[in-house]
Parts: structure tokens; sequence; C-alpha cells
């Protein structure tokens, strides 16, 4: 990875620039002093005058000193903070400033690039220099460019560069893979299948054959006549199939002279590639009479044409269109009433001279073909190709036009992109938390601590309360981070969601007010969920708020509950969600509806349509990642005045009903008391400090180490002393982290209970804690729960029998 950021001048530099400037200025006050000595004779005047120069001199100095330490001490870019949340991506990313110079490319740039040449000096060859150049001018002019035909050795790419930055003074180029559709593979196998039976039915032959003359696939009309019904036709010589006959017709070698002749129609399947397979349609001359295409046989080519996975359109010498079948109708954005009649109807008016002007020439030239690009009327933000040929034999079509249906890509290309840009922003949310997630331990367990020594009354304790309640909604904006970037610690439970609606009903009439009517449905037969049920109300309250601020003027805010078969999932045809048993709960209101536009970013983090002050952008995109955590699904569906849908998919969890536990015991707050000697292990100073004293307190002898390598050391020497009762430790750690420590330990004290905490979910650390006789406490925690974990872990499990004779006791 390069890294580099466009500097300024060394302090050195500066220094001696000041000096500089200084003596400049002093000597030309003390010049001036001297010339006002020699006029006016008044050397009290003159020194007057010298003074007051130089102290102005030095003010403007020291003015320009601060500045230049004010600009120093804005915020520079943070290049590992980069590098952790674009590295592991698929796609190559640079990132240049308006000089031109690389502040920073990903693994990604360098392996396809092969090594950090800045954009656009990518070695591509000239062409695609001269594409990037240009798509960098109209970036920085309008903010973002694409760019189009880049190629890479392993295909094609999508190349898009935008203007970013807080000053928006970089470029941000990103390179990805563009997905491709295999035109030759789908004609193949429809050669093969029931569209090549269909084809000879109505009399046509059809064979694909590869740039160096191989037949590729041919329907099973062809294989019979050319073969006589043996053998396998693929791989064989589509020129030794045919024989030109003394009268200059094209005949099939296994038939004799006096057979029918043959008319051969030549379609390009994929334009943009000229080592690619061509399609050849194959008539009888008997059937196709010479001539103009009349009945029977210019239906049959219709409808050949119909069935191609291509868009495929005739036109006539002067333009006007004969055939048009459906992929091409689609492609262009047309329908059955407003069916064009030139080609150039299909396009915006800058490029109708252009689409004339070449169906006129390869209407009149030879039977060659080209592309040009075009921008459809109903696409005009992305450039399509629209392949032209000369037809020849095909009666009054004197043209073969292709366009290709480029809009599925193109939003599963949008999908891929947000996608990786979600990721990206999560893993950045999720490290932010991370961190936070420290700070908030300390702050809240020193809270913990001040307050043992305080009572109500205290002048000090309601400001620490206040304090402790502070960083209590602190922790809350933090959980929503994680639940974002779907690292939150869940606690999922086997439930019933109109249970958890039940249990929140009254709180949601309270947040709705009067002027919004709550209505609850539930259907019959609903399977039981697994979900955690806090973060589950989370959700309704989140997308119930969200409902109340769209019905400002009042309205009717339903939650219906159903379940969704697998059959019925089927029938649905969502490509995202897979096939099985849900629970479904729909959160509907009749509020002022999202625009279209927007409607796609609702679940961006930090995008709101509300005024400033009034949101934060995280609600919806903290519903979304609790319920992908959740393994559940939502979507989104809205009108502009008539309201807005949210549906969420919970699949339906299958699991045998567990055998009956005994109950707990309950706990008095006396047992938090312990003894015993806790190897704490953390490597942030100010949480390590607080735990210790927190344990401390709670009747523990206490032993501390900063990292792994000092923690086995304090374990060697404890063992000849006294034993660690109980190895508290941080998960991620520099040099060696509590995973590893842990396993190291387990070698000589196998026995050894182990609680990890992390300001990580334990989910997402799950695979590397994965360790026998291991407890989990996520971070921010209090004094009490800290005590509570350690009571847990070192208490050894109560046998059955003995729980079920305290409860009788009880």
């Amino acid at each position: 990875m390069a890294s580099s950021y466009p500097g300024s001048p060394s302090r050195l530099g500066y220094e001696a620039a000041d000096r500089l400037i200084l003596f400049g200025v002093s000597a030309a006050g003390l010049v001036s002093a001297l010339l006002l000595l020699w006029a006016l004779g008044d050397i009290v005047f003159a020194a007057a005058f010298l003074a007051t120069f130089l102290a102005l001199a030095m003010l403007v100095l020291l003015f320009a000193q601060f500045r230049r330490a004010s600009a120093a001490a804005a915020p520079m870019l943070d290049i590992a903070l980069l590098g952790a949340a674009l590295d592991e991506g698929a796609d190559a990313v640079a990132i240049t400033d308006r000089a031109g110079k690389l502040v920073y490319a990903n693994r990604t740039f360098a392996n396809w690039f092969r090594g950090y040449a800045p954009p656009p000096g990518i070695p591509l060859g000239e062409q695609a220099v001269e594409s990037l150049s240009t798509a960098a001018r109209a970036a920085w002019r309008d903010g973002q460019a694409p760019v189009h035909g880049i190629r890479l050795d392993h295909g094609p790419l999508e190349v898009s560069v935008a203007r970013a930055g807080q000053h928006e003074d970089h470029l941000v180029w990103r390179f990805g893979r563009a997905e491709t559709f295999d035109i030759a593979g789908e004609a193949a196998r429809m050669i093969e299948g029931e569209p090549g039976l269909r084809l000879g039915e109505a009399g046509m032959m059809a064979v694909l054959v590869a740039h160096d003359g191989r037949v590729i696939a041919a329907n099973r009309v062809f294989g019979h006549r050319a073969l006589g019904g043996e053998g396998d036709i693929a791989g064989r010589s589509f020129v030794d199939l045919l024989h030109n006959g003394e009268d200059g017709r094209i005949r099939l070698a296994q038939e004799d002279e006096d057979a029918a002749p043959l008319r051969l129609v030549q379609v390009p399947i994929d334009p943009s590639r000229p080592d690619g397979p061509t399609l050849f349609v194959i008539l009888d001359e008997a059937d196709a009479a010479s001539g103009e295409a009349q009945g029977p046989s210019a239906t049959n080519l219709y409808a050949l044409l119909g069935m191609m996975p291509l868009g495929l359109a005739l036109a006539e010498r002067d333009g006007r269109f004969l055939f048009i079948n459906d992929a091409f109708a689609r492609a262009a954005g047309t329908g059955t009433r407003d069916t064009p009649v030139y080609p150039s109807d299909l396009v915006v008016k800058e490029d109708k001279s252009a689409v004339s002007d070449a169906v006129r020439r390869f209407a009149a030239g030879q039977a060659m073909s080209g592309d040009i690009a075009i921008r459809l009327k109903h696409r005009p933000e992305e450039p399509v190709a629209l392949t032209i040929a000369g037809a020849r034999g095909l009666g009054s079509a004197a043209v073969l036009l292709s366009l290709k249906d480029n809009s599925e890509e193109n939003r599963l290309k949008r999908q891929v992109a947000q996608a990786t840009k979600m990721q990206a922003v999560g893993q950045l949310a999720g490290g932010v938390a991370h961190d936070f997630n420290n700070i908030l331990t300390a702050i809240i367990g020193h809270c913990d601590l001040m307050m043992m020594r305080h009572t109500p009354g205290d002048s000090d304790y309601d400001d620490i309360q206040q304090i402790k309640h502070n960083s209590n909604r602190a922790a809350g904006l933090t959980r929503q981070l994680l639940a974002f970037s779907r690292q939150q610690t869940l606690r999922p439970q086997i439930l019933q969601l109109p249970d958890v609606i039940s249990e929140i009903s009254n709180l949601l009439k309270r947040l709705l007010g009067e002027t919004v009517t709550l209505v609850v449905k539930h259907g019959r037969n609903l399977g039981a969920v697994r979900a955690d049920p806090g973060q589950l109300e989370q959700v309704i309250v989140n997308l119930a708020v969200n409902a109340r601020d769209a019905m400002a003027d009042g309205g009717t805010l339903t939650l219906q509950t159903y379940s969704v078969s697998s059959t019925e999932v089927r029938q649905l045809g969502s490509d995202i969600l897979p096939i099985a048993d849900y629970t479904a709960l729909s959160v509907s209101d009749t509020g002022v509806g999202i625009p279209a536009d927007v409607l796609g970013k609702v679940f961006e983090p930090f995008f709101t349509t509300k005024e400033v002050g009034k949101g934060t952008g995280l609600g919806l995109s903290t519903v979304y990642g609790i319920v992908k955590q959740s393994g559940g699904f939502i979507f989104v569906d809205s009108k502009v005045g008539q309201g807005t849908t949210f549906v969420i998919y919970l699949p339906v969890h299958r699991a045998e009903t567990p055998a009956p536990t005994a109950p707990l015991r309950k706990e008095k707050s006396g047992e938090l008391w312990g003894s015993g000697t806790i190897l704490l292990v953390e490597d942030e100073d100010m949480v390590r400090a607080v735990a210790e004293r927190a344990l401390s307190r709670q009747g523990y002898k206490v032993l501390t180490a900063s990292n792994g390598e000092e923690a086995l050391e304090t374990l060697e020497a404890a063992a000849d002393n006294e034993p660690i009762d109980l190895l508290i430790s941080d998960v991620v750690m520099p040099t060696m982290d509590g995973p590893t420590l842990v396993r190291h330990a387990r070698e000589k004290f196998p026995a050894l209970p182990i609680l990890f905490m992390s300001g990580y979910a334990e989910e997402q650390l799950r695979r590397s804690i994965a360790i026998d006789n291991v407890a989990f406490l996520p971070k921010p925690f209090s004094v009490q729960q800290l005590a509570e974990a350690a009571r847990d872990t070192l208490r050894p499990a109560q046998p059955r029998e003995d729980a079920e004779e305290d409860e009788t006791e009880e």
C-alpha cells in the first residue's frame, strides 16, 4: 500500500522565512526613522515612529504564525483507518489530490495495475489514459463521472471518478469488474433446446459458429441434414459441411446437386468482440423464393428473431422499422402502444442525426457491422451500444439492428457498489464504536466508584448521576453504530412476534400521541422466531417514531403479523429472499410517503430527510442492521401521498422443545462479594485501572498486566506462590491477543476459568474465542456488571439436584 499527502513547507523553512521578513521590516523601519530625523530634526518623534512600526510588524508576524499553526492543526487524512476500511474490498480504489499526486491506493489497485502509478497514468494504453483524463476533468467540474471501455486482463472494468473530501479537493477512483452476460452460451442453449426444435418445425436451420469456423451448436434439423443423422455436429468445420455448386449456389455437402439451394443469413451475436461467434440462419431457396421475403418465409424469419435472447430489429432501406422483437423493445424502453417508426425515434435529440446517418450508410454499403454509442430517451444518463449491420437476402430488410438490455445488469452493479460502500462504512463504524466503548467503560466505572462514596443529598451526587446518565446515552449511540455494522452483541431468544408487540403497545401509544391511531392485527399459525427481544422492540419503536413524524396531521399506524410459507416466497420470485418459512411483521402508515429518488437511500447511515436537529440518520440504518444480524430481511414500499410500508421477514425457528431446566436461584446483592485472586489483562490503562479498583472493592485480590506476554509471566510467578482463580482478559490486544494468551495459559492451567471482555460483539469474535469454559462481558460495563460476571464465572456449576433442593427450601 502506498500513501502520501500534499504537504507544506517544513517548520525550519518557515522560521528562516520569518527571520528574513523580520530583518527586512526592521531595516525598512530604521531607514524610515532616519529619514524622519533628517527631515524634522526631532529625535523623540523618530524613535516613537520606529517603535510603533516595529510593534505593528511583530503583531503581523505573530498573526501569520498563528494562522499557520491553526492550519497545521487541521485534521489530516488517517491513512491507517482508510486502509482498514478499503484494503479488503473487491474493487481497486485510489485517491489523488488536486496536483494529481497519489494519496492512497489499496492492495487490489496495486495487484491489478502492477504498482502505484497515480491515475490517470496507469498502464492501460494511451486510449484508456485519455478516457480517464477526460473523466477526471469532468469529475472536477460536475462532481463525478463514469468511464466506459476500460479493459484489463480479466475482462472489462466499470470505472467511476468522484470528487470528495472535506474541501472537495480529492478525486476517488474506483475500478470494479463489470458484470458480463454470456450471450453466446445462451444462444447455444436455445439452439440446442426447445427453440431450436421449433425452428426446425418451421423449416429453418440454425448454426452457431465460432470465429475459427468450428460449429459450436446447431439445431437437430441441421445436424440430420448435414451429417445424415450420424455423429456429433459440434467441433466440425462449418465450411466443410457446405458445398458451392456449379450454378454458384450453396448446398449442403451431404446432399446432391439437384437438392434445393440454401440461403444463409448471418447474425452477429456479440459485435463488441471481434473473435465472437456468429449465428447462421439457413433457409431453403425453394421456401424463401428469390426476391422479397413474403408470406410464410418472412413469418418464419420473424419468429426466429423473436426467440433470440438479444434485442434484434429489421429496418428498410429508408430506415423504417419492419420488425422489433420483445428483447429489443424492452431494451429500448418502448411499449406496444408507442412503437417507434424509425431508429432515431428511440434516442435523445442530440443523437438522432448520428443514428439516421449510420442506418443510411450501412443500408447502402457492404454487408458489414459496427457499433454506435447512443443515449435512449427513457435512460439518457446511461449510454448504450447500438449494433448496426447491413442485411442481405432478407427481402425488403436492409439493416439489422441489435440492442442489449443493460437495465438488470446496471441494477446489479448499483447493488454491488451500494453493498461495498455499506460494508466499508460498517467496518469504520464498528472500529470507532470499539474504541469509544473503552472510553465509556472508564467513565461509567469511575462514576460507579464515586457514587459508592456519596449518598443521595450530597452536593456532588446529582452531578455524578448526570455524568453517568450522559455516558449511558453515549453507550446507546455506540450500540446504534454497532447495530448498523452488525457487530452488536445480541441475546437471541425463541419468541413470538405478537408477544413482543404486546409488551410495547402501551409505550407505542404514548409515543404516537392522540392524533395517530394504532391498529394491531395478528395472523394465525405464526411460527416462532429467534431474535433478541430488546433489539426487536427497538426496531418496532424506531419504525413507529418515523411513521409518527410522517403523519404530522394525524393518521393510522398499522402493525400486522402474518405467516409466509415457502410456497408463497417462491411465488414472490424475489432474488434476495431465500425460499423458506417466515413470520412477517408489516408496519404501515398513512403519511406523506417517500419519493422514489430517496427510497433507495433510507437505510444508509446519516441520511435523513428531517430538519436539522430532528434526526441523526441512524434510526433506519440501526433497524436494517438488527434485522440482518437476526437473520431476517426488510423491504420498504412507499408512494408519495399514500403512505409507507416496511415489511420484516424473520425465518421461522425449527428446533426441538428443550428439556425443562431447574429455575435459577435469585441472587442477593451481598453475594457480589467474593474472594480469590484475579489476573486482569487489559491494554487500555484507563479501563484496567477502573476494573482493578472495582474488583478490589468486591474483596478480590487483583493482579494486572497490560499485554499477553506480561500476563504469562505473572501466571508463571503466581503458580509458585498462590494460584490464579480467574483470568479476565481483553480480546483484541497488540502483540498477543486474548485468545492466544488463553491457549498458552491453558497448557499449564487447563481448569483456569476465563472471562473475556471486549467492545466488539460476541458473535463477531465467536470464532476466535471458541474455547471451553469461557464467559463474555461486552463493553461498556458498570462496576456491578463486572462484579456479577466475575462471580458467575468463578462459581462452579451447581448440580441440578442441589438447585431443586434450594428452590424447595425457599
